[in-house]
């Protein structure tokens, strides 16, 4: 026998079944356009570092395209770690983004025994937003103007081999291991309390070789009171054309940092990928970009699944370099 059901009663069927998909976090209409709530960018850094300007940048651009208030917050502590900590725990329906960088999401899982979250499994990534490079520089001391030259006296002096970092654990401390690599040298790291003293000693003349980001550098090398020798990319930075890269300088090395936006696992899969391409629209924009560039910043596009591919790649390269540093915090 048949069984006949009225239009209006399958239709309240559907419309309940929706809802009830909609409620656990299940379904996300594919045409939505716009989160149902306030964004939040998570830093965990002391507001004016990159990666706090980077996230304010794009902030601004990025509410009017989700059509809701989207706001930094700094969560400074543990270098970055605490954050990562705090935003593995958000509710599935909590619209909460963190600004991450491979010192929290690809070192600090090699080095930290009781690290508190799994860069895999708590975070999915979002979308890549910049690249930063590493800068080879020296005193004015020193009166090198070629890394070449430099390369000479290291050879011929090892014992001069002092390379100073911002921080011991930081990646210019491991990209300097791979320069030493590089150069067949064995370098000894010496590690400051952040960049700002190291620029310092660097340009007073007691330190004669520092490895530090381009950003962190590039002023002074303007002002004349340091040389930046190499960058680590693969191409001159634009905003520093004149400065060759490592590999232009006869050395076969590339290495960069990035930024990079991830969502706690806990966040639906559609809501990803929303704002995967929402991000991404943002930095094509050329404002951005522009200022990007102004802060000494290399802003870049990409989709989640080639942020997935970069960062795949990136532990691959990194990963034995931190190890046979044997380096515990």
């Amino acid at each position: 026998m048949a069984i006949l059901f009225s239009r209006r009663k399958i239709t309240a069927w559907c419309v309940a079944a929706l809802a009830s998909l909609a409620a656990c976090g299940a379904f996300v209409p594919a045409h939505a356009e716009n989160l149902d709530a306030p964004l939040v960018l998570v830093v965990g850094y002391a507001p004016g570092g990159s990666t706090d300007r980077m996230a304010r940048l794009i902030a601004e651009r990025l509410s009017p395209k989700l059509g809701v208030p989207v706001t930094v917050e700094n969560r400074p502590g543990e270098g970055g770690r605490l954050a990562a900590k705090q935003i593995k725990r958000a509710p599935a329906g909590e619209n909460v983004l963190m600004l991450g960088n491979p010192a929290v999401m690809v070192v600090a899982p090699l080095v930290f025994k009781d690290l508190g979250y799994d860069p895999d499994k708590d975070f999915v990534p979002v979308s890549q937003v910049s690249s930063y490079d590493f800068a080879l520089a020296v005193g004015n001391k020193l009166q090198l103007d070629r890394a070449m030259f430099l390369v000479g006296r290291l050879w011929a002096h090892p014992e001069e081999a002092v390379f100073g970092v911002p921080a011991t654990g930081s990646l210019p401390h491991f990209f300097g291991l791979m320069v030493g690599d590089a150069l067949s040298v064995q370098p000894q790291i010496k590690g400051y309390g952040g960049s700002a003293p190291l620029a310092a000693d660097l340009s007073g003349g007691s330190l004669p070789i520092a490895i530090d980001t381009m950003d962190s550098l590039y002023a002074q090398h303007v002002a004349g009171k340091i040389r930046i020798l190499a960058v680590s990319g693969k191409k001159r930075a634009s905003f520093a054309p004149n400065v060759p890269t490592f590999r232009e300088a006869g050395m076969k090395i590339d290495a960069d940092g990035w930024n990079t936006f991830f969502a706690p696992s806990t966040m639906p899969q559609p809501k990803v990928q929303l704002l995967a391409t929402k991000i991404r629209e943002v930095m094509q924009d050329p404002g951005l970009q522009k200022a990007a560039d102004a802060l000494y910043i290399t802003p870049v596009v990409s989709t989640a699944a080639e942020t997935a591919q970069m960062l795949k790649a990136y532990r691959q390269q990194w990963e034995p370099v931190v190890r046979r540093s044997g380096f515990a915090p």
